[in-house]
């Protein structure tokens, strides 16, 4: 999309962000103009995934009616009048729809246990270093692709008419109109992201049929307006513009960088730790691929080459172990803890899965002749080390992997509130760390529906206007590296 710049004398405009996560969806009201950035919580909402006899699923009905409220509340703080809505998610997963569009059955959620194994039945017939050849996607157990080749030969997935991916299944209900959005289906291991288009030759190797898949949009292209009768249960004055925005959450959070020049490094922390750098061109080597580093794509064509970390996922299922004790108070025992005593690979599968996190991560320092840690805050200062560390090897491995230095590391999402992971980070990769903003994915998503309606020019005017508007915090590097290096050496084994 070309950006066009904002017409002489328009106001502020307001727009709604549905920005869901892995365990918690809000629609957040965004302002805008020439000067100004405003973001306004209208609405949050439980994300709770269901377990059911099959399996894992997410309770999209329940998302779908939290949108809803969401939107509700969005209207009545702007008057009913909203210029535009934007919805972004978290990737990989998709809702079935058969010939008359009708929903089959909650969409599988992405750590069900239905694609173990599943990986090496697909390499067999396209080898794991063809696939990163022709779709330059980072291995994960989940990737949509995984999930089709699982489906196979069931009831639900023979019947199907359509796949739509999480977002663009909640845009459909909104609208009536199917589409399929860039950024998302990068994610699916069925894109060439030198290309921007279907990687025909693996699906056709792997039988997959892309005829299951609505027309390709992209970050800024119209997609269709919400229907007349919801209008008046929101109580929105229409016409209200669907615009797609960069649907993957991590694409309009790095979107939201508010970064000086190219020379930087992002981190966009949440439940996932999504560490790597924009780069222009996908890096499709082998030594990116033994690495797992992923290239998905962004605005303007721009691509996302990082690596996937489990990220606060670890303390989460910790705290949730533990009733949820106060995290402020837990930060605070844990930076008493002696640093680097016991790291784990925060990027390890094997921490994927719910349930009894303490136990394992204790387990994993056990068995890697590490003192056990024992307390909550012990725990918890070994997992904000892990995480760090794992932050370091990320962002040293993609910048010589891309041949792209980098002078500073910007951190956005909810990781930014936690200033010891952010000073962490800092000492670990020792560059410094501007964390902010912490809500980067609904920003991203409001920028990209004022940028459509030129109220904001291009990518760099975008984050000019973010790093004039938001509140950021800068960590400097300090203590010793080596430090760092030995941890880094302890759990590699060497």
């Amino acid at each position: 999309m070309t950006a066009t710049a904002p017409a002489a004398g328009t106001g502020p405009r307001a727009y709604a962000a549905v920005d869901l996560g892995a365990s918690s969806g809000r629609v957040m009201t965004g302002r805008v103009g020439r000067d100004l950035l405003e973001l306004t919580e209208a609405h949050r909402f439980p994300n709770r995934p269901v377990r059911l006899p099959e399996g894992l699923r997410w309770d999209v009905l329940g998302l779908y009616a939290g949108v809803l409220d969401g939107l509700r509340a969005a209207g009545a703080l702007c008057g009913g009048r909203l210029g535009s809505v934007g919805i972004d998610s978290w990737a990989v997963d998709y809702g079935l729809l058969d010939a008359d569009g009708a929903l089959l059955g909650n969409p599988v959620h992405y750590r069900d246990a239905r694609t173990e194994g599943v990986a090496e039945k697909v390499w067999a017939s396209v080898p794991a270093d063809e696939l990163y050849a022709a779709t330059g996607l980072q291995y994960a157990p989940f990737n949509t692709l995984y999930q089709l080749a699982a489906a196979r030969g069931t009831a639900q997935l023979a019947a199907a008419e359509r796949l739509l991916l999480i977002p663009d299944l909640l845009a459909y209900w909104l609208t009536g109109e199917q589409g399929t959005e860039l950024t998302n289906a990068s994610t699916t291991q069925l894109i060439d992201p030198r290309t921007g288009d279907w990687a025909r030759g693996v699906a056709d190797r792997l039988g997959v049929d892309l005829g299951l898949f609505a027309p390709l949009r992209r970050p800024g292209d119209p997609a269709g307006a919400l229907r007349a009768e919801l209008l008046a249960e929101l109580g929105l004055t229409g016409p209200v513009p669907l615009t797609t925005v960069g649907s993957h959450d991590t694409a309009s959070a790095v979107a939201a960088v508010p970064a000086a020049d190219e020379r930087f490094a992002y981190i966009c922390t949440g439940t996932w730790s999504l560490a790597g750098l924009e780069l222009d061109a996908p890096v499709l080597t082998e030594a990116s691929r033994a690495a797992n580093f992923t290239n998905e794509l962004g605005l303007d064509g721009t691509v996302r080459h990082l690596r996937n970390i489990m990220g606060l996922w670890l303390l989460q299922e910790c705290c949730r172990a533990w009733g949820d004790p106060d995290l402020g108070e837990l930060l605070r025992e844990a930076a008493g803890v002696p640093a680097l005593r016991s790291v784990v690979d925060a990027g390890d599968a094997a921490f994927l899965a719910p349930g009894r996190m303490p136990e394992r991560i204790a387990a994993a320092c056990r068995d890697a002749g590490q003192p056990v840690p024992e307390s909550r805050a012990e725990i918890t200062r070994c997992i904000l080390d892990s995480l760090a560390l794992a932050h370091r090897r990320a962002v040293a491995e993609a910048q010589a992997l891309a041949d792209h230095p980098v002078d500073v590391v910007h951190i956005v999402g909810g990781g930014t509130r936690n200033a010891l992971l952010c000073q962490l980070t800092a000492d670990a990769c020792g560059l410094p760390v501007v964390a902010g903003p912490a809500e980067a994915a609904a920003l991203g998503n409001v920028l990209v529906q004022a940028r459509a309606q030129g109220l904001v020019g291009d990518r760099a005017e975008m984050r000019r206007l973010l790093a004039r508007t938001q509140p950021l915090e800068r960590y400097e590097p300090r203590g010793d590296r080596a430090a760092w290096r030995a941890a880094e050496d302890r759990l590699a084994g060497r």
